[in-house]
């Protein structure tokens, strides 16, 4: 019988947390829709609850200034995953199955690598980029993004690759498969909740990323959306439902691109921690 009550408190209080979790998680979405549909004076009297009449038309004024910016973001965050997860993979297949004199020293310093903070970065990462004809240009944030990136990519793709069986690498070598065919028929299938996860992880990163396109993008039209978000406030005064209104619309392609790779997400995370 005691045993019976140590388990429905341990139930009660594993529901408890899980509850208040999800509260401080779900409170501030609920905030900035509920923000989005009031003027300034609803705000500033009710901030908490919703309120008729409803301004819809926050929305537009979100949209029309933050449209072009999506078709801009997506666009650089999409290409520099892609790409990003690409040449990873290629990189993650070389130190899984070559070994060759001073491939555990150069896996080394890719470990190094991902000590390195980005900010230390930003004087020779600008010259660099300008040097190269480079600014002002969405490459500036792309080509940057795909370098960056390599280091955790292939850090984690290793440890999947390794654990790929050799008879299938070389059951296609005996079938006159290249290093390319065995790499799209082998490992990306079976590497693929992985994959997709750190593609999660990737178009996150540049969706939200706001340094690089404030240093490296000067004309408007070019701009992705995290600066273009500092652009809704007002110097003086700030629309709070224009402002939430925003920051909902760019917050939605992140929200359904999440929905339809949930499982893909979940797999990927729980893969790694089968294999250690």
């Amino acid at each position: 019988m005691a045993r019976v009550v140590r388990s429905r408190s341990a139930e009660f209080f594993k529901h408890l947390f899980i509850l208040v979790v999800l509260f401080f998680a779900f409170v501030p979405m609920y905030l900035m829709i509920n923000i989005s549909l009031k003027d300034n004076q609803q705000f500033s009297r009710n901030p908490w609850f919703p309120e008729a009449p409803f301004h819809w038309e926050n929305y537009v004024f979100g949209w029309n200034h933050l449209g072009g910016t999506i078709f801009n973001t997506a666009f650089v965050a999409i290409t520099a995953t892609v790409l990003t997860l690409v040449i990873a993979v290629i990189g993650a297949f070389f130190f899984a199955r070559y070994k060759m004199p001073g491939s555990k020293f150069l896996f080394g310093v890719f470990i190094i690598l991902m000590m390195y903070p980005s900010v230390a970065n930003m004087v020779p990462m600008f010259k660099l980029i300008t040097s190269l004809g480079l600014y002002n240009t969405h490459f500036a944030l792309i080509i940057p993004a795909i370098a960056g990136g390599q280091a955790f990519n292939i850090f984690v793709l290793r440890n999947f690759i390794e654990d790929i069986p050799q008879d299938l690498f070389d059951a296609i070598e005996i079938d006159g498969g290249n290093m390319f065919y065995q790499i799209w028929h082998v490992v990306v299938p079976l590497s693929m909740p992985i994959i997709g996860t750190l593609g999660i992880l990737s178009i996150i990163g540049q969706w939200n990323n706001f340094v690089s396109p404030l240093l490296y993008l000067r004309d408007t039209n070019l701009q992705t959306i995290s600066v273009s978000l500092l652009y809704l406030e007002g110097e003086y005064t700030k629309n709070w439902g224009q402002l939430m209104a925003g920051y909902t619309i760019a917050s939605i392609p992140l929200v359904v691109l999440f929905i339809f790779c949930m499982k893909l997400f979940i797999r990927g995370l729980s893969s790694g921690a089968v294999k250690g």
